[in-house]
């Protein structure tokens, strides 16, 4: 069991990296802004099982296995930074002016899921798997069982997370009169490429 105090820290400590804009938060505004209200509730919980799956893997022992050699760890890197920068492309191109209805766009095969686009954007980020990795250690018992204490915080992680990404929703659908516009759907789509294809490159070269 996770003391309380030692979760309020671990959750102040993730307040800095969940407010810095990134994959999850570009994918909740283009989606949302493309096709309502709904497409968040894919979005939260793709993020959030990506979550689960870094602690999992952190309990198991593979992260670490990951983090400590360099060729898979830059092998994780290279896979996640061409998705995101690939998404961010498609997202780029339709987002043009002469590019269909965003209801009616289609992802490349495999890749046309919300659900799969914020998983595979949490899961192929090597930055995410290091928080169970560094930060998480900081919080937990040594003289404790592990896999309950990880759980216990990727659980308040997930909470504070789906907060936040459900605060950004509330913004964006009090704006629904301006999201209507095609101008703004447009900009809003290339605003996410840009942030999607940054994340990528920063994660390909850090």
């Amino acid at each position: 069991m996770v003391h309380p105090y030692a979760v309020a820290g671990f959750l102040v400590a993730l307040l800095p990296l969940i407010a810095t804009p990134g994959a999850s938060l570009a994918l909740l505004v283009q989606h949302v802004t493309d096709s309502g209200r709904r497409q968040a509730l894919p979005v939260v919980l793709g993020t959030v099982t990506g979550l689960y799956i870094h602690a999992a893997l952190a309990v198991a022992g593979l992260s670490a296995l990951v983090m400590r050699s360099s060729v898979a760890f830059t092998a994780v890197k290279v896979v996640g930074a061409v998705y995101l920068i690939g998404l961010g492309l498609w997202t780029w191109r339709g987002a043009g002016a002469n590019a269909p209805a965003p209801a009616r766009r289609r992802l490349p095969k495999g890749a046309d899921s919300v659900f799969t686009q914020a998983l595979l954007a949490n899961v192929l980020n090597p930055k995410a798997a290091a928080i169970y990795l560094t930060l998480v250690p900081q919080f937990i018992a040594p003289h404790q069982p592990f896999g309950g204490q990880i759980l216990t915080l990727a659980t308040a992680h997930a909470l504070l997370i789906a907060l936040w990404l459900t605060a950004w929703t509330f913004l964006i659908l009090r704006a629904s009169h301006a999201l209507r516009r095609p101008r703004f759907k447009r900009t809003a789509a290339r605003a996410t490429a840009a942030v999607l294809i940054t994340v990528g490159i920063r994660s390909a070269v850090t």
